[in-house]
């Protein structure tokens, strides 16, 4: 049996992530206490035809349910190993401006207000709730710069699409306006002839057969393309479990205690990370010393150069 949480901070699109799932044919539920969750892995696990149609489920957890009862979710998350169901768990998110602007173009009222917040006040507040409930994710998504039609693809692509063949998705960007926040590699050829400057391409688009004419005369360009498929082919298959064609690692997990021992499985047995990169980050299990059982850092905290500085040592 299939299990997906969906959970993540208000207004960040849990709802139409439940739709998408609904609309790929799981049983959805919204809103259910973490308490009750237990109790319902429990039936989903039983040897019941009662339950058999609800091979793929998907609940939704959040802070209308109270931000006192997720508390209890670290405690359910770790109780459900237990249960013969394959979980997943989505925590979705977005910036605080976002946010804002979502709550007061749709006129609704944050979970948190009715204690007497202010909006901005009850999104932080619940943020920080929610801190150590993302670590135990294994998906998580940004929806800051994504539209109603780009999230449902997105839930599409990364929870209920096939992993058997891998799809690449190439999205084009201007720096003026950021870099995309889920991007796995990112190419800068701003070194590359820009048919911008050219006034009679400036306004036409890049599929148009006049700018990729242009592009096709420029040696270089013909060179990034190049390098660009040879670092691709090289990597890629990186990302690919050699046994079964599957993507053990995908694009928006998070690498927790979970995924750690599937790549001990595999025999991957480290991985690069530059120490920059942690900071910000959260522990997705407890540092402990071994001989002593002492423990260092607990799962949930938040990353910084002092923790930095102790891995070091």
């Amino acid at each position: 049996m299939k299990l997906i949480i969906v959970t993540g901070l208000s207004g960040s699109g849990k709802s139409i992530a439940l739709n998408t799932l609904e609309d790929e044919g799981y049983y959805c539920i919204d809103n259910l206490l973490p308490s009750l969750l237990l109790n319902f892995a429990d039936l989903l696990s039983q040897p019941d035809d009662l339950f058999s149609s609800l091979e793929k489920t998907a609940i939704g957890i959040d802070a209308r349910s109270g931000i006192e009862h997720l508390e209890d979710l670290k405690k359910v998350f770790r109780e459900l190993k237990k249960f013969e169901v394959e979980l997943t768990v989505v925590f979705l998110k977005a910036d605080i401006g976002t946010l804002l602007k979502r709550f007061n173009e749709t006129r609704r009222r944050h979970p948190l207000s009715k204690n007497g917040l202010p909006l901005k006040e009850a999104i932080i507040e619940e943020e920080k709730r929610l801190r150590t409930i993302s670590s135990y994710a294994d998906i998580e998504i940004d929806t800051t710069q994504t539209n109603v039609h780009q999230l449902r693809q997105l839930i599409k692509d990364r929870i209920t699409g096939s992993n058997d063949n891998v799809s690449l998705l190439f999205q084009s960007f201007g720096f003026k306006h950021g870099t995309p926040h889920d991007s796995d590699f990112i190419f800068d050829v701003r070194c590359l002839p820009n048919p911008h400057w050219e006034p009679d391409l400036r306004w036409k688009p890049g599929l148009d057969e006049k700018v990729i004419e242009f592009l096709k005369k420029h040696k270089e360009v013909e060179e990034m393309f190049e390098n660009i498929k040879v670092f691709l082919d090289r990597w890629i298959p990186d990302f690919i479990d050699s046994n079964t064609g599957k993507v053990i690692f995908t694009k928006g997990s998070k690498l927790n205690q979970r995924i750690i021992n599937e790549f001990l499985k595999k025999k991957i047995n480290s991985l690069v990370i530059e120490e920059n990169s942690l900071i910000g980050h959260y522990l997705a299990s407890d540092i402990i010393d071994e001989s002593s059982g002492k423990i260092f850092y607990e799962a949930g905290f938040e990353i910084d150069e002092e923790f930095v500085n102790f891995i070091n040592e």
